[in-house]
Formats: structure tokens, sequence, C-alpha cells
């Protein structure tokens, strides 16, 4: 026994001798501040400074590897190797499900951990094979103009914050040593476009606006952990985004005590100096940076921070807190740390693009798919003689994969989907019929008179990310990605028309895209109209689970279509003043909230806890919902809030609960929400949160209450008032 305990005490003593052979920053029963400080200690101001840049190089002398912190995992890991291809942000918030993009993000992230570790293994440190993801976007898409919409989780600030805090948590994981992956919030703050004006435009925002609309997300993602915050390229107030003192110190590190990384957007730094003109020199530019906050540039202006100490514009103290910062990250991630003392690093490659994801990628898409339309037409059956698939998005792979898009050898097009669901002894035709955004070159028509013999025309129509998305990648708009035109490309509607003059068979519009779009004509011709956003790799044959019933459409709107442009405020104007479902007045072409199903459901027995609560109580509200159809379905159960008596600067309505529910045919199901004082409270002219005395009107329904969400098909609400004494 004596041995073994001499053993065992010299097993202990060398490896404890071992660990205190190594330098500090190695030594894994450290600290994680002691192993930064040391670490920081051994490095030459260039050397601090290089490691500032998301192009860090490797330190040979210290053996430490490259790092690459520019990653990206919109709705999968993007721009790298193959990987799951989910649908795109705003498709996930349109499934109103933030368990579901709790399990995509997981999903994601597991698959970021597998790849990252076959790339290590293979000694590629390139951009996008590292682990610090800058997502997700959280901006608001306070207006259907911008390409950029299609990336976020659409116009609620409560919705946003949910789905948003969801995605973080799946790619961060729950270790409690290591991150699994690091996820990042961007853009900070107020930027939801003009693309073409970014770098150089100022927006002006009122304190109310900020607070009540454009904060709220980023504040809840600070709260949930999130390692990162990307800054803007647009000013604020006079100062750029990733120079803004009120928003990166003010807000961010003071109010909100942020301890995570602040990172540029990519080349924003050089906006500070050319776009914005806020000071005349790179070295000026990067020293007011991280004066205000940015510990990293995605770009090329902190080289001249060895400069700026020079100058005396910053110390290097300051330079040292900065990259404590952003090794803290890279040490919660594990990189200094031997392989095996990470449990992530063993999630082997086979869980990438596995069959498990694929499923999980098909359920995201089914739950995001809306019916705008059902004049009785769908489900269709399986067994029809024919079926006739045609139109621009129907066979390509760039409606289904949005923007920040990940690759796999198996994307499912709505053809392929359609095709593999009929029944041995239907046909299924294709052509493709018309262009994308213009009109055909030879005018011989052989489609649309295909229409005529099927019993069943699928069209595949609306946009892509040729025509909206970011600043350079939309290579066929002509306004840097923004969509300034509401209509769809004439060309698409003459189809259409074309498919249904004289048809009496069903012709189904499956509409793609992902910001809301003019559809008063696809919906008064087409049969059925579907908006299925960019479904992912598995999007068509989510599309077919949806066409032939296998699953019943549940998607709901997160984003407002208006009838018109015209119905809105400038491009350029920031206010809320008329924008969005809570300030909007003019009556929508399709209501936040709304979706049809293939059942029906009704809501009753609305019930509150108090009619009269103190400042410090919450209300319980009960509810009964039930299928009253004859389709098994999901629903999602919306909760609104509406302070009385309203007024020219209190929203109509605010979101401030949704429950994603099940029900079989007959089925009922009563529903439960907590009230707290925090969703009672008002935002004020000066941006605080205020609970007033006053009257709370309670709504409840599948849709949001008003603006003709009844007259399209949505069930009848239920509503009861409290008051706050």
């Amino acid at each position: 026994m004596k041995k073994i305990i001499l053993s065992i005490s010299t097993v202990l003593f060398s490896i404890v001798f071992v660990q205190a052979q190594k330098p500090a920053y190695l030594n894994t029963s450290l600290p994680i501040d002691a192993r930064v400080k040391d670490l920081v200690s051994r490095l030459t101001l260039k050397e601090k400074v290089d490691q500032m840049m998301y192009t860090a190089p490797a330190i040979p002398r210290l053996n430490i590897p490259a790092y690459n912190w520019w990653n990206e995992a919109l709705h999968g890991v993007a721009r790298s190797g193959p990987a799951t291809v989910f649908p795109q942000a705003i498709g996930l918030a349109a499934t109103f499900d933030d368990k579901l993009a709790l399990r995509e993000s997981s999903a994601i992230s597991d698959e970021a951990r597998a790849m990252f570790n076959a790339f290590v293994k293979n000694n590629n440190r390139a951009q996008y094979a590292g682990l610090t993801f800058w997502t997700p976007n959280i901006n608001i898409f306070r207006d259907p103009r911008w390409g950029r919409g299609q990336e976020t989780y659409g116009e609620d600030p409560y919705l946003t914050s949910q789905m948003g805090v969801a995605f973080v948590k799946g790619l961060q994981g729950d270790n409690p040593k290591y991150l699994k992956t690091a996820a990042c919030a961007k853009h900070f703050a107020v930027h939801s476009g003009p693309e073409k004006l970014r770098h150089e435009f100022d927006v002006n925002v009122s304190k109310k606006d900020l607070w009540e609309t454009y904060l709220p997300a980023f504040h809840s993602l600070v709260k949930a952990g999130v390692a990162g915050v990307m800054c803007a390229y647009n000013s604020v107030e006079g100062q750029p985004c990733c120079a803004n003192t009120y928003l990166l110190q003010d807000v961010l590190r003071h109010q909100w005590n942020f301890k995570g990384y602040i990172t540029s957007d990519c080349w924003a730094l050089v906006d500070i100096y050319q776009g914005h003109k806020y000071v005349p020199t790179a070295t000026e530019a990067a020293a007011v940076a991280l004066k205000r906050g940015v510990d990293l540039n995605c770009g090329s202006t902190f080289p001249s921070l060895v400069d700026a100490v020079k100058q005396g514009l910053v110390t290097e103290k300051e330079i040292d807190s900065s990259l404590s910062v952003l090794l803290k990250i890279r040490f919660r991630l594990g990189l200094f740390d031997p392989t095996n003392a990470n449990p992530y690093n063993r999630i082997a490659d086979s869980v990438v693009n596995s069959v498990s994801h694929r499923n999980l990628a098909r359920k995201v898409a089914e739950e995001s798919i809306v019916l705008l339309k059902n004049d009785g037409v769908l489900p269709l059956k399986t067994n029809l003689d024919k079926y006739y698939v045609t139109g621009p998005n129907a066979a390509v792979i760039e409606p289904l994969i949005g923007n920040y898009y990940g690759v796999n050898k198996n994307m499912v097009t709505v053809l392929e989907g359609i095709t593999g669901h009929v029944k041995p002894g239907s046909q299924v035709t294709y052509r493709q019929g018309t262009l994308l955004s213009r009109e055909n070159v030879n005018k011989a028509d052989w489609a649309s008179g295909d229409a005529k013999t099927a019993d069943a025309t699928i069209y595949v129509m609306g946009i892509s990310d040729l025509i909206e998305g970011e600043e350079g990648e939309s290579i066929a708009s002509s306004s840097s990605g923004d969509r300034l035109d509401y209509n769809l490309p004439s060309n698409q509607i003459d189809y259409l028309k074309k498919l249904k003059a004289g048809n009496k068979k069903p012709v189904i519009a499956v509409v793609t895209g992902g910001s809301p779009m003019n559809l008063s004509e696809v919906q008064k011709i087409a049969d059925a109209v579907l908006l299925v956003w960019y479904p992912g790799e598995e999007g068509g044959n989510a599309v077919a689970d949806v066409v032939f019933g296998k699953v019943s459409p549940s998607g709901k709107l997160p984003l407002t279509f208006p009838k018109s442009f015209d119905d809105l405020p400038p491009f350029t104007d920031y206010s809320m003043n008329g924008r969005t479902y809570r300030y909007m007045k003019a009556e929508p072409m399709f209501p936040f909230g709304f979706g049809l199903s293939y059942t029906t459901f009704a809501y009753s027995n609305l019930k509150l806890s108090k009619t009269t609560v103190e400042k410090n109580q919450s209300v319980e509200a009960e509810l009964t919902v039930s299928n009253t159809g004859k389709v098994v379905s999901d629903e999602v159960v919306q909760l609104y809030l509406t302070h009385l008596p309203g007024g020219e600067n209190v929203p109509l309505y605010s979101l401030k609960g949704f429950k994603r529910i099940h029900l079989a045919a007959g089925t009922s199901q009563k529903v439960k929400f907590e009230i707290t004082p925090d969703m009672m409270k008002e935002v004020n002219e000066d941006g605080e949160s205020v609970l007033n005395d006053g009257e709370i009107k309670v709504s409840i329904g599948g849709s949001l209450p008003s603006q003709g969400s009844q007259e399209l098909g949505a069930p009848k609400p239920v509503e009861a008032n409290f008051t706050v004494k």
C-alpha cells in the first residue's frame, strides 16, 4: 500500500513539476487571466498589434500558430468546407420557434468544431477555418428595401431577441470552461441600409427609438453572454459606430458591463477617415477606435497603432488591455490547451451534413414556410396524372441559399423535391419558362401552354441573392443589393398571367426571397401562394412536404408586407414613425405574424389572473386554442400588449410572447403566458424604460390582431384588459 501511495505521489509531483516548467500561458491549472497576462508580457509591441488583426499571424518563437478571426455561420458554416445549409435567418425567424433555433445553432457549432479539428490536423489556418463566428445579425429589419434584411430575424425587437439568444447559446455551448464556438452580435448599432451609403451615412435617431427598437436585442445577447460584438460601418449622431463613445463605452462597456471583444466590421476603420472623415489619417483612426473600445480590426488600419504609440496617441497599456480581451476568447476556445483537454476536440467530422442535420434543416424549412393564400387547392395529391414545374427559381440553387451560405453536394431544388414525392404512374414535366429578372430574348413560348395540360402547375418565382443582398454580392442589382423597386420583375408576372389564362387547373405560386415584395398580382392570379424564403439545402423537399400535405404550413411572417413603398417613410429616415407593425397605420398587404394553415384554429376563454396589478406584480394570461379543422398542425400563439389610450408615440401593438403548439384535429390546449412588470414597461422620450399607471390591453391570437388579419383568414384573437396602479 505504501508503494502505491508513493507511486501516486510521484506521478502527482511529476505532473505538478512539468506544469511548473511550462510557460504560465500554457499552464492549464492557472486561471485564464493569469495565462493571458503572462502571454502578453512576452510579446513585443509589433507582435501585440499583429495579434489585434483579424489575420493574427503565427509567433514561431512561442509556438503559437496563426489564427484568422473572420468566420461566418449565419445559417450554417459558410464560405468554408462542405456543411449543412439551413434556411436563411429570416426563414428561421418565420418559425417563431426559439427551441428550434437552439437546435439549429447547436448543430452548426458541432459542424464548426468538427471542421476546425480537421483543419488543424491539416495545418490549415485560413480565413473561414476558425471558431469565431461573426453571427448572428440582430439588426432590425425596419425597411423592406434593405438587401441584407434577409440576414436578420425580422422587424420586431422581442422576436429578434428571443431567436438571437437561442442562436448564441447553441453556437457557444454549455461547457463551464470552454466555448464551443464564439458568437458575435452585429452590427452595433442602428444599421439597416442603405447599402450604397453605409461607409459614409450618419444616422439620426431619437433616444426613444434607440432604446425601444434598435438596442433591445443587443442588450439581450450581452446578458446571454455573447462573446463578441461587431460595430457597424455607419455613424450615429455624428460619430462612426466604431469610434462611438456613447455606443461602445457608455452603453456597451459601462451600462451593460460587456466583457467580451469588440471587432470592427471589415474595413470600417478605413471609413473613419475616408468615408466619415471623422479624423484625417489612418493612425488617428486606429487610435480613436482603440480608445473608444475596438479590440480587433477586420481590415488594414490597426498596424498603424505602432506609430500611434510612438506619437503618444495611445499607450501600450491600452493595447495590452484590448489584446487581453482578445486572447481571453482564444483561451476560452481552448486554442492554447492540449487537444485532449477540450471535449469539443472530440467531435468527429461525421457530423458534418449528417442525416440528422439534413433532417433538421428540412424541419426548419418546413416550419418556416408561410401559406399566404389557398383557394382550396392545397394540399395536392401525389398521384395526379401530370404535374408541371416551372419558373426561374425551380431548378437552381441560388433561391435555396440566400447570402452568407455554405455548400455541399446535395442541394435539393423545388423541381427535385416535387419529383421525389410523386407516385409512380404520374408525370412531372419542367421548363424554366422565364428568366429571373428580364424578358426572354427568344420570344417563342413553348412553356406556358404546358400548364393547360397539367393537373397542377407549381410556379417557382420571386427573387434571390442575385437581386438582394450585401453591397457587393448581388450581381443583378443596380442598387448595391438594396431593392428600391418593390415590384417583382415584370416578366415573372407576365408569365404567371400566361400560365393561368384560361386554365381551370390549379396554379401554385412558390415564392422565394428574403424580404417583403409586392405580391398583390400574385395573390390575385394564383390559386395558392407559398412564401418559402431561402429554404436551404432541403428546401425542395420541405416545399414538397407542404405542397403534398405531409406537413401543414405553420410559418408566420416576421415582418410586415406593406402594399407599397409609398406607405413608408424614406429609406434614409431611421425614425420608427410609420414603420413596422408597431407604428405603421396604413393597412398592409400582409400583417406581421400572419400565416395560414391547412386547418383552422379558434381562440377562446382568455382569463387574466388579475384585472388590477401593482407595479411589482405579474399577470398570468390563460386561454384555450382549438384545432377546429380536420388536419393536424402547429400553431404559433402570439401575445401582444397595447398601452391605452395610445397616442402618436405609443406602439399600436408590441409582441411580448409566443408559443408554438402542436394540435391534432378536433383537440384543444390551454396556453399560459406570464406578463411580467418588465413586459409592461414603456420607453419614454428620454429612452428610459418606465412602468406607468394605466390600462393595458392583452391580445392573443394567430397573427397581429388588426390590420386586416381576419379578412385574410387569420383566426379572431381574444382580448382582455388590466390596469396598472
